[in-house]
Protein backbone atom coordinates (compact mmCIF):
# COMPACT_ATOMS: atom_id res chain seq x y z
CA UNK A 1 0.00 0.00 0.00
CA UNK A 2 1.29 3.18 -0.76
CA UNK A 3 0.87 6.03 1.38
CA UNK A 4 1.32 10.03 0.70
CA UNK A 5 1.69 11.76 3.98
CA UNK A 6 1.46 15.80 4.51
CA UNK A 7 2.12 17.80 7.29
CA UNK A 8 1.41 21.82 6.68
CA UNK A 9 0.64 22.42 10.44
CA UNK A 10 3.32 24.33 11.20
CA UNK A 11 6.43 26.74 10.48
CA UNK A 12 7.92 23.50 8.22
CA UNK A 13 6.14 20.98 6.52
CA UNK A 14 7.12 17.86 4.98
CA UNK A 15 5.81 15.38 2.36
CA UNK A 16 6.75 11.75 2.04
CA UNK A 17 5.60 9.06 0.01
CA UNK A 18 5.82 5.57 1.85
CA UNK A 19 4.75 1.69 1.12
CA UNK A 20 3.38 0.22 4.03
CA UNK A 21 2.50 -3.69 4.84
CA UNK A 22 1.66 -5.74 7.31
CA UNK A 23 4.66 -6.69 8.28
CA UNK A 24 6.64 -4.01 7.31
CA UNK A 25 7.13 -0.44 6.27
CA UNK A 26 9.47 1.21 3.85
CA UNK A 27 9.83 5.13 3.12
CA UNK A 28 10.30 5.82 -0.34
CA UNK A 29 11.40 9.35 0.00
CA UNK A 30 10.65 12.65 2.36
CA UNK A 31 11.02 15.97 1.41
CA UNK A 32 10.78 19.23 3.12
CA UNK A 33 8.26 21.88 2.75
CA UNK A 34 9.80 25.52 3.23
CA UNK A 35 7.66 27.59 5.45
CA UNK A 36 5.10 30.38 3.93
CA UNK A 37 5.45 28.42 0.47
CA UNK A 38 3.07 25.96 1.15
CA UNK A 39 0.34 27.10 -1.29
CA UNK A 40 2.77 27.54 -3.98
CA UNK A 41 4.60 24.36 -3.78
CA UNK A 42 2.85 21.73 -2.45
CA UNK A 43 1.11 20.10 -5.75
CA UNK A 44 3.89 21.14 -7.05
CA UNK A 45 6.33 18.71 -4.93
CA UNK A 46 3.79 16.17 -4.73
CA UNK A 47 4.02 15.61 -8.55
CA UNK A 48 7.51 16.01 -8.23
CA UNK A 49 7.69 13.08 -5.66
CA UNK A 50 5.70 10.86 -7.49
CA UNK A 51 7.36 11.20 -10.69
CA UNK A 52 10.76 11.44 -9.37
CA UNK A 53 10.17 7.64 -8.21
CA UNK A 54 7.96 6.87 -11.68
CA UNK A 55 4.44 6.64 -9.97
CA UNK A 56 1.73 9.14 -10.60
CA UNK A 57 -1.06 9.89 -8.39
CA UNK A 58 -3.05 6.68 -9.12
CA UNK A 59 -0.52 4.73 -7.87
CA UNK A 60 -1.73 6.44 -4.54
CA UNK A 61 -3.81 3.75 -2.21
CA UNK A 62 -4.26 6.21 1.05
CA UNK A 63 -3.54 10.03 1.91
CA UNK A 64 -2.41 11.01 5.74
CA UNK A 65 -2.55 14.47 6.83
CA UNK A 66 -1.89 16.27 9.58
CA UNK A 67 -5.21 18.28 10.44
CA UNK A 68 -3.86 20.43 13.62
CA UNK A 69 -3.14 21.70 15.90
CA UNK A 70 -1.08 24.37 13.86
CA UNK A 71 -1.02 27.03 11.74
CA UNK A 72 -4.61 28.40 10.29
CA UNK A 73 -3.14 29.03 6.91
CA UNK A 74 -0.98 26.41 6.93
CA UNK A 75 -3.47 23.70 7.77
CA UNK A 76 -6.09 24.94 5.38
CA UNK A 77 -3.89 24.67 2.33
CA UNK A 78 -2.90 21.48 3.61
CA UNK A 79 -6.34 20.09 3.72
CA UNK A 80 -7.57 21.51 0.86
CA UNK A 81 -4.96 19.47 -1.47
CA UNK A 82 -5.36 16.62 0.23
CA UNK A 83 -9.54 17.03 0.26
CA UNK A 84 -9.16 17.45 -3.55
CA UNK A 85 -6.71 14.62 -4.42
CA UNK A 86 -8.86 11.97 -2.25
CA UNK A 87 -12.40 13.19 -4.68
CA UNK A 88 -10.80 13.15 -7.15
CA UNK A 89 -8.73 9.36 -6.64
CA UNK A 90 -11.61 8.23 -4.36
CA UNK A 91 -9.08 7.03 -2.24
CA UNK A 92 -9.20 6.95 1.70
CA UNK A 93 -8.25 10.36 4.08
CA UNK A 94 -6.91 9.67 7.26
CA UNK A 95 -6.72 12.83 9.70
CA UNK A 96 -3.47 12.63 12.37
CA UNK A 97 -3.34 15.00 15.30
CA UNK A 98 -0.13 16.58 15.34
CA UNK A 99 -0.29 16.02 19.34
CA UNK A 100 -0.98 12.64 18.91
CA UNK A 101 2.17 12.29 16.84
CA UNK A 102 4.68 13.92 19.35
CA UNK A 103 3.12 10.97 22.14
CA UNK A 104 3.63 8.47 20.10
CA UNK A 105 7.22 9.82 19.26
CA UNK A 106 8.32 9.27 22.81
CA UNK A 107 8.12 5.75 22.47
CA UNK A 108 6.54 4.95 25.46
CA UNK A 109 3.75 3.31 26.89
CA UNK A 110 0.77 4.85 29.43
CA UNK A 111 -0.81 8.06 29.76
CA UNK A 112 1.37 10.71 28.02
CA UNK A 113 0.94 14.43 28.04
CA UNK A 114 2.40 15.70 24.52
CA UNK A 115 2.63 19.51 24.51
CA UNK A 116 3.67 21.84 22.08
CA UNK A 117 3.78 25.86 21.92
CA UNK A 118 1.14 27.58 20.56
CA UNK A 119 1.84 31.35 20.42
CA UNK A 120 0.44 34.36 22.74
CA UNK A 121 2.06 32.34 25.75
CA UNK A 122 0.00 29.40 25.46
CA UNK A 123 0.80 25.73 24.74
CA UNK A 124 -1.62 23.17 22.94
CA UNK A 125 -1.65 20.32 24.88
CA UNK A 126 -3.10 16.48 24.41
CA UNK A 127 -3.34 13.90 26.76
CA UNK A 128 -3.32 10.48 25.07
CA UNK A 129 -3.25 6.44 26.44
CA UNK A 130 -0.42 5.12 24.12
CA UNK A 131 0.06 1.34 24.23
CA UNK A 132 2.37 -0.57 21.38
CA UNK A 133 2.48 2.54 19.47
CA UNK A 134 -1.55 3.12 19.63
CA UNK A 135 -3.23 5.96 20.78
CA UNK A 136 -6.34 6.65 22.42
CA UNK A 137 -7.17 10.43 23.00
CA UNK A 138 -8.26 11.58 26.27
CA UNK A 139 -8.51 15.19 25.60
CA UNK A 140 -7.03 17.98 23.60
CA UNK A 141 -6.71 21.70 24.95
CA UNK A 142 -4.97 24.64 25.27
CA UNK A 143 -3.73 26.13 28.22
CA UNK A 144 -0.74 28.38 29.40
CA UNK A 145 2.46 27.42 30.47
CA UNK A 146 1.81 28.07 34.33
CA UNK A 147 -1.28 25.45 34.33
CA UNK A 148 1.02 23.10 32.49
CA UNK A 149 3.53 23.18 35.29
CA UNK A 150 1.01 22.88 37.72
CA UNK A 151 -1.50 20.81 36.28
CA UNK A 152 0.36 17.99 34.55
CA UNK A 153 3.46 17.96 37.06
CA UNK A 154 2.97 14.53 37.88
CA UNK A 155 2.25 13.49 33.87
CA UNK A 156 4.62 11.83 31.56
CA UNK A 157 5.23 15.33 29.48
CA UNK A 158 6.93 15.06 25.96
CA UNK A 159 7.40 17.89 23.93
CA UNK A 160 9.18 18.57 20.35
CA UNK A 161 9.87 22.34 20.99
CA UNK A 162 13.27 23.00 22.26
CA UNK A 163 12.21 26.05 23.98
CA UNK A 164 9.66 24.36 26.09
CA UNK A 165 10.76 21.44 27.02
CA UNK A 166 14.15 23.85 28.63
CA UNK A 167 11.07 26.19 30.54
CA UNK A 168 10.01 23.71 31.89
CA UNK A 169 13.06 21.74 33.03
CA UNK A 170 13.46 25.48 34.75
CA UNK A 171 10.81 25.28 37.00
CA UNK A 172 11.84 21.95 38.06
CA UNK A 173 8.67 19.71 35.94
CA UNK A 174 10.25 16.81 34.04
CA UNK A 175 9.76 16.67 30.67
CA UNK A 176 11.08 14.29 27.47
CA UNK A 177 12.09 16.30 24.24
CA UNK A 178 11.55 14.07 21.20
CA UNK A 179 12.35 14.68 17.43
CA UNK A 180 9.99 16.45 15.46
CA UNK A 181 7.93 13.89 13.86
CA UNK A 182 8.32 14.17 9.80
CA UNK A 183 5.86 13.12 7.17
CA UNK A 184 7.00 9.11 6.74
CA UNK A 185 6.37 8.93 10.76
CA UNK A 186 2.93 10.32 10.41
CA UNK A 187 2.36 7.73 7.48
CA UNK A 188 3.01 4.85 9.53
CA UNK A 189 0.44 6.26 12.63
CA UNK A 190 -2.09 7.11 9.70
CA UNK A 191 -1.46 3.32 8.43
CA UNK A 192 -2.25 2.15 11.84
CA UNK A 193 -5.51 4.09 11.91
CA UNK A 194 -6.34 2.82 8.57
CA UNK A 195 -6.21 -0.60 9.97
CA UNK A 196 -8.84 0.60 12.63
CA UNK A 197 -10.75 2.11 10.02
CA UNK A 198 -10.64 5.92 11.43
CA UNK A 199 -10.73 7.73 7.91
CA UNK A 200 -12.74 10.17 6.79
CA UNK A 201 -14.52 11.53 3.52
CA UNK A 202 -12.97 14.54 2.04
CA UNK A 203 -16.37 16.39 2.79
CA UNK A 204 -16.08 15.25 6.91
CA UNK A 205 -11.88 16.29 6.59
CA UNK A 206 -11.59 19.52 8.74
CA UNK A 207 -8.88 21.43 10.81
CA UNK A 208 -8.88 20.98 14.39
CA UNK A 209 -7.65 24.15 15.60
CA UNK A 210 -8.44 23.92 18.88
CA UNK A 211 -8.52 27.60 19.89
CA UNK A 212 -10.66 29.83 17.42
CA UNK A 213 -8.80 32.24 15.03
CA UNK A 214 -7.98 35.97 15.62
CA UNK A 215 -11.16 36.49 13.25
CA UNK A 216 -13.36 34.49 15.34
CA UNK A 217 -12.34 35.87 18.73
CA UNK A 218 -12.55 39.20 16.97
CA UNK A 219 -16.41 38.39 16.13
CA UNK A 220 -17.43 37.47 19.24
CA UNK A 221 -16.20 40.08 20.86
CA UNK A 222 -18.35 42.62 17.97
CA UNK A 223 -21.07 40.60 18.58
CA UNK A 224 -21.49 40.28 22.49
Amino acid sequence: MLILAVDTSGKQGSIALVECGAESTRTLDVHPLEGGTFSAQLVPQIAALLQNHGLTKNHIDTFVVVSGPGSFTGLRVGLAAIKALGEILAKPIVPVSLLETIAVSARIDGRIAAATDAGRGEIYVGIYDVQNGITSCVSEQVITSADLASEFAGARLVTRDQKLASDLTQKGVPIQQVAAPAADDIARIGFEKLQRGETVSPEALDATYIRRSEAEIKFAERTR
